[in-house]
């Protein structure tokens, strides 16, 4: 409708490809004609898409956008969102590497080599579009057209800019010391829109200088950040998890009181109790979250469950993580389970090719049923060289000769991660015992229903 899907023709319930992108070069490369005739093919390395419009990064550094961006208005150069129905580049940034953006609902905020290729400790900080609530962090409520720099990390700032993310009306930015340091640490800096606490420095206050967020501990290395609509997510190195801004359907701080006319939002971090191992990436939707951990092998989500946006199974609000189902198990395996499939029922010749292609379904399936539950023993997908020897050698499986072969060449991480499994399996299985006792105790002592005359 605005043109955020990069193309004319309305909405689309399907992918459709944005051919611009295969007509031309970089923004770098589009400033004569040797340029053109010897253009390097373009090439995406990253997108981004905020409210509104949408971003996007390819191999030569440019920077391109569509959808609804900052243009001048035919009042006097007065600040406006025009719709763009297919990319346009940035060419502020001719010259320099675009490394990585992020967007709002109406602003942008980009990492930019100082020079003009990106050397590692060089990044300058731009901001541009609607700075109503000092989400632009340039110290003003002034919209920008242009990028302009974000003085507090210039060239000349010590602290180098490392992740960007955007809310609907606020930033979020993790840096790091640009000198060698003896101890591994960065910060997190918040400004902007802070009505639902969602720049957590414990206040509801807006700001329009970026300030870090000092209520997280001192000496930790934040890997990862996001932004929702009006809530905050950061995950350490150590796999520590901190959200803070709006409560309500987020499961920020369900444990959490508040007095007076507060309306339950988290306006300082909130540390979740256990940690997520080997974490990847935090992400946040409009009112949810979800972490990437385990080197990429397991989900974890919780906010509102609306239409299912948990993966949990579940359409009810989450107020701590829970597992997302990843990956599910296929609707083969269902029908499998239950002793037949739709493909079994249409094979009424038994040709050998539908045959063979059953068969192979079958396989795939059970091949990804054993991989889910390896990977929730052992914390990895199952490859071949997980097969038992005997089983690949002779397909005789002596369980017990092979249990005990594992448990001689398990380190000490396996043996731990084996007994919690099989402990939180045999309490378990104790409680549902208990359970069942309990009923028929109950059932034993209540007298027997009464039966008409």
């Amino acid at each position: 409708m605005d043109g955020q899907l990069g193309f004319s023709d309305g909405n689309s319930l399907v992918p459709h490809l944005l051919e611009l992108f295969l007509e031309l070069g970089s923004p770098g490369s589009l400033t004569d004609e040797s340029d053109t005739k010897n253009k390097t093919p373009l090439k995406v390395n990253s997108v981004k898409a905020g409210g509104m419009m949408s971003l996007a990064i390819d191999n030569l550094g440019g920077l391109w956008m569509w959808g609804n961006v900052p243009e001048n208005s035919p009042n006097k150069g007065e600040f406006s969102l025009v719709s763009s129905f297919t990319p346009i580049p940035v060419w502020d940034f001719h010259g320099h590497t675009v490394v990585k953006v992020a967007c709002g609902n109406e602003h942008v905020v980009a990492l930019v080599s100082h020079g003009e290729t990106y050397k590692g400790g060089d990044l300058v900080c731009y901001s541009w579009g609607n700075n109503v609530h000092g989400q632009l962090g340039l110290g003003d409520t002034e919209n920008r057209l242009r990028p302009e720099v974000v003085k507090t990390f210039n060239h000349e700032s010590l602290w180098e800019v490392f992740e960007v993310a955007c809310g609907a009306f606020h930033t979020a930015l993790l840096t790091h010391r640009k000198r060698p340091s003896d101890t591994l640490e960065s910060m997190c800096w918040t400004f902007g829109q802070g009505d639902n606490g969602q720049l957590g420095h414990g206040t509801a206050k807006g700001l329009s200088l970026p300030e870090p967020v000092k209520d997280l501990p001192e000496h930790i290395f934040l890997v990862s950040v996001d932004c929702g609509l009006f809530h905050t997510s950061v995950v350490s190195l150590a796999g520590e998890v901190w959200s803070w801004g709006m409560e309500k359907g987020l499961g920020l701080c369900p444990d959490a009181s508040f007095t007076g006319t507060d309306p339950g939002d988290a306006p300082s971090p909130l540390l979740y109790g256990s940690k997520f191992r080997d974490p990847v990436q935090v992400a946040c939707g409009a009112a949810h979250t979800v972490l990437v951990a385990d080197d990429g092998y397991k989900l974890w989500s919780w906010g509102r469950g609306r239409s299912g946006v948990l993966g949990n199974g579940k359409t009810v609000d989450c107020f701590a993580p829970s597992t997302v189902l990843w990956p599910p198990l296929t609707e083969d395996f269902k029908e499998l389970e239950s002793g037949t499939t739709s493909k079994e029922k249409k094979i009424e010749n038994k040709d050998p090719e539908e045959e063979m292609k059953l068969l192979h379904s079958k396989l795939s399936t059970m091949e990804r049923y054993a991989s889910i539950l390896h990977g929730s023993i052992f914390g990895k997908p199952f490859e071949e060289q997980d097969i038992p020897i005997s089983l690949q050698n002779s397909g005789f499986f002596d369980i017990a000769k092979e249990w005990e072969n594992m448990l001689e060449s398990a380190d000490r991480g396996k043996l731990v991660r084996l007994e919690k499994f099989y402990r939180n399996m045999l309490a378990g299985v104790k409680d549902k015992l208990m359970k069942r006792r309990i009923q028929e105790i109950i059932k034993e002592c209540l007298p027997p229903p009464a039966t008409g005359n």
